[in-house]
């Protein structure tokens, strides 16, 4: 009865709305009246605040912080079900209430997070690092992890890099490991496989290069009155930016509820090694990359080194290693596609082969790229390290033809 009440008041409310919005558009047809009579209308909108409209009734945003809070548990497939139907997360928990939903959602999140964590320190026996190494007390840090080898190891290392947005260390996407399972979301199988092969271990955190913290109000007040601009443009330069800000996030706030509180970044410490890095990286392996190497302004050095030495599996609905055209002239792109068929023996029963892998086909999604690319990635690694010790520079863009299972 609640739900059907709070409905019926939005429905009217939107429906009240759009008659006003009518009437404006009539008005503004007319002449000088209609046109007072349109500003009238539009201050008497203005006032209205859809944002609280959308909160009516919205229960608080208080959420688990724990698996078990929420009722889910990742099974020995390593996918999240319900502890008591076994069935799937489900999103839309109050399908009246979508930005509560997602608030639950992005509180789970946050619980997934330090649950992968954990198992990149138990399950894959990596150690969770300080950076700065040097960071005084009250200096902002952020972490990585790594094997224990990964600064010794004589022959190969391997560094995992995540996409941006909302993943942290040991993560590929949120929303495979809510919705799929452990193995497409997260770096666990990268990380193991790496292992078993030889490689020291490191696995970075670059999206946590900096902390959040609330503003003081003086702060805020500082912040607003820092401009040069007499008192009176600056009044009224800001009062039309927080206007259209206000028109402009309202949808997005709603869909993707964002910080209510002003806060500033402060950025943990980095450096740049362009040279060393230049000079150390044997190959690197990119998923559905989204860089740009115009607009990031990167010089012809870097450009001529990424052609040699990188390759970037994009979604395609190409089989694996179709190679893929591209505008830019970067480094080679190929299809993220059809895996190596479950039929070849001789990786059905190797401790390095992943059975949640046999049924996997081309893929368009974006988030797959990393999971559908795994067995070809390693093997573009493998080729790599094999020319650097032999003199001879691999050749990223002769991987045109389907992956064979036999050279696995």
């Amino acid at each position: 009865m609640i739900v059907l009440q709070r409905l019926m008041y939005i429905y009217l409310s939107i429906l009240n709305l759009l008659t006003v919005w009518v009437m404006m558009a009539q008005l503004q047809q007319g002449g000088p009246d209609e046109k007072e009579k349109t500003t009238a209308l539009k201050d008497l909108l203005s006032r209205i605040d859809l944002d609280e409209l959308m909160k009516k009734d919205e229960p608080p945003l208080e959420f688990p912080d724990t698996l078990e809070g929420f009722e889910y548990i990742f099974n020995e497939k390593g996918q999240l079900r319900h502890i008591k139907t076994g069935e799937p997360f489900v999103f839309n928990y109050r399908e009246d209430l979508h930005r509560w939903n997602q608030k639950r959602y992005e509180a789970l999140g946050e619980i997934i997070t330090k649950y992968v964590y954990e198992l990149l320190q138990t399950e894959c026996h990596l150690k969770k690092v300080t950076l700065p190494v040097d960071a005084t007390e009250s200096e902002p840090k952020s972490f990585i992890f790594m094997s224990e080898d990964a600064l010794t190891n004589p022959d190969k290392l391997l560094v995992l890099i995540h996409g941006n947005g909302v993943v942290r260390a040991g993560q590929w996407a949120r929303r495979l490991i809510i919705n799929e399972d452990l193995d497409s979301g997260t770096q666990i199988p990268y990380i193991k496989r790496a292992i078993e092969e030889g490689y020291g271990v490191i696995v970075l955190n670059p999206n946590e290069n900096y902390i959040e913290v609330e503003k003081t109000k003086a702060q805020v007040q500082l912040s607003s009155d820092s401009s040069d601009e007499p008192a009176e443009k600056r009044e009224r330069k800001d009062k039309i930016q927080k206007e259209t800000k206000k028109r402009r996030d309202f949808y997005e706030k709603y869909r993707n509820p964002q910080k209510e509180k002003e806060t500033m970044q402060m950025y943990i410490r980095m450096i740049q090694r362009e040279a060393e890095v230049k000079n150390k990286v044997t190959a690197v392996a990119l998923t559905d990359s989204v860089h740009n190497v115009w607009h990031q302004e990167v010089g012809k050095s870097i450009r001529e080194w990424m052609r040699e030495n990188c390759c970037n599996w994009v979604s395609s609905s190409e089989p694996l290693d179709t190679s893929v055209e591209s505008m830019l002239p970067d480094c080679p792109r190929v299809s993220a596609g059809t895996v190596v068929p479950p039929s070849a023996p001789s990786l059905a029963h190797s401790p390095l082969w992943f059975p949640a892998l046999e049924h996997c086909t081309g893929t368009e999604r974006h988030e797959l790229t990393s999971w559908k690319s795994f067995p070809s990635i390693f093997k573009f690694f493998s080729e790599a390290v094999e020319a650097k010790n032999s003199a001879v520079k691999p050749t990223p863009t002769r991987r045109s033809n389907r992956i064979k299972y036999e050279e696995l």
